[in-house]
């Protein structure tokens, strides 16, 4: 099994093309490393000299990031086993002894894996304008009510009915994602006193039979306040690019789309996300200068929607003003692709359909950046 996987890079799960473009913790063999396994195999799989064996690695239990200051606890919810995507938004309220500075937080799925998504941003309260930050319902069906119906369910505004500050953002997951933490002074934010993470959306993927789901949110606190904070941008799918033709897929065809977006001032790139769904087959995403001189960003030859990963670059990438950013995505709906839902395949309508649904589609690319200032070509992400 060992040779088999490592043969044919179906392990270890990395889908970007590393000689296309390079990221921080690649998970890729060697030609050399590989051989040495199939070798190995060959022969048996002998044991070395085991006075030579290294220590087993130590992980911390929980994290993919250390050992988390503060861990609070999603309400466990019962995902029922109807074959149908769950769309929740879920509210984590907390309460500190001060306010504190955060580095990092980082989103745990509960051991069942469950979560096919979540997008969380932060509430943040003045201790006078909220007397109770655990009223109110922790869970409500994004699907049943408006998004004023639900702040009026879980009691997000303050007492005198104002809405309290929102930080958008701050924590996500997608499968495979690890949580980016960069170096002291770039990105994080603060967390007042009274607060809650509120969820918005927690997207279950359909299952046969009902399981339980306890998710939780470690944050990681730092006594520097933020220099730089970090900003988002997407492209495609519910962003600032239109996609090129119609975002529709006929049943039986093999389909390339295309978008782009003008980067308006110098920015630098840390992180990015592709992000498509079962149709996907493969991604390329590259800027194009004014200069006429191309930037590489990622490829991604074999689309494998169970591994996705905001890829973080190893030292910070300068996007200059008047670049224009191309991403052509190609999407396979006929009965040649394992992964399509349906079978016979069926008509998909993403450019009027958007959803977050499994079985339909998206074409996203997400960027995490910083206005650029000089020399920040230099500074590693490690």
């Amino acid at each position: 099994m060992v040779a088999h996987v490592t043969r044919t890079r179906y392990m270890p799960p990395w889908p970007a093309d590393h000689t296309y473009r390079s990221f921080l913790g690649e998970k890729v063999l060697t030609d050399e490393q590989i051989d040495l396994i199939q070798r190995w195999h060959a022969a048996g799989a002998p044991k070395g000299d085991m006075k030579l064996e290294p220590e087993l690695p130590t992980y911390p239990e929980g994290s993919q990031l250390g050992e988390p200051d503060l861990v609070l606890y999603v309400e466990p919810y019962l995902v029922p086993g109807t074959n149908r995507d769950e769309f929740l938004i879920m509210k984590v309220p907390y309460e500190m002894e001060e306010e504190r500075y955060v580095q990092a937080a980082e989103f745990i799925p509960g051991p069942n894996q469950l979560v096919h998504h979540m997008n969380g941003h932060l509430i943040k309260y003045e201790d006078e304008k909220k007397s109770d930050v655990f009223a109110g319902e922790y869970i409500v069906d994004s699907e049943l009510f408006t998004d004023d119906e639900i702040y009026r369910l879980m009691d997000i505004p303050n007492d005198d009915g104002s809405f309290p500050v929102l930080d958008p953002l701050v924590v996500n997951y997608l499968p495979g994602v690890i949580a980016s933490i960069y170096p002291q002074g770039i990105g994080g934010f603060k967390m007042s006193k009274k607060g809650a993470f509120m969820i918005h959306d927690m997207h279950y993927a359909p299952i046969p039979k009902e399981a339980w789901d306890s998710s939780r949110i470690n944050i990681f606190f730092t006594d520097e306040p933020p220099e730089r904070p970090t900003y988002e941008i997407q492209m495609g799918t519910y962003g600032i690019s239109r996609i090129v033709p119609d975002f529709i897929i006929p049943p039986d065809t093999v389909m390339t789309f295309h978008t782009k977006a003008e980067v308006e001032d110098d920015i630098s790139l840390l992180t990015i996300n592709p992000h498509m769904h079962l149709l996907g087959r493969d991604f390329w995403a590259f800027a194009l200068e004014p200069s006429g001189d191309t930037i590489p960003l990622i490829k991604i030859p074999e689309w494998d929607f169970h591994w996705q990963y905001f890829y973080t670059f190893e030292r910070m990438q300068k996007i200059p003003k008047g670049s224009v950013i191309h991403i052509y995505a190609t999407f396979d709906n006929t009965v040649n692709n394992p992964e399509n839902p349906f079978n016979p395949p069926r008509r998909i309508d993403a450019q009027r359909n958007t959803s977050m649904r499994t079985t339909d589609e998206m074409l996203q690319f997400i960027m995490t950046y910083l206005p650029y200032k000089e020399g920040d070509e230099m500074i590693s992400l490690k």
